[in-house]
């Protein structure tokens, strides 16, 4: 195996670079980390998120619903709201008119 940029030196260097390439500048940033435990995705959020801006209606594991939690998951606020629509939105109507 050869460095990822040179293709002349092996690789001695996270990367797949070699130490040359690792250190010369803007190198580095045109290859992706190779390592399993690089940050990939949104990432991980632990702490006390503020509450979406709405309500959504979508059903839950809905399409619409998976894309809505995403979402707020990027923006990092709570994946839930109170008023979310419930699974059974027969029994919303009969917890709020109680």
């Amino acid at each position: 195996m050869l460095c990822r940029n040179c293709n002349h030196s092996k690789p001695n260097r996270p990367r797949g670079l070699c130490w040359t390439c690792y250190y010369t500048p803007g190198v580095r940033d045109r290859f992706p980390s190779t390592s399993k435990f690089a940050r990939r995705g949104v990432g991980d959020f632990n702490g006390k998120a503020k509450l979406p801006a709405s309500p959504t209606q979508a059903m839950p594991g809905s399409a619409e619903k998976v894309a809505i939690l995403e979402e707020r998951a990027r923006l990092k606020v709570s994946l839930w709201h109170p008023l979310d629509a419930p699974f059974d939105a027969a029994g919303r109507r009969l917890s709020i008119a109680s």
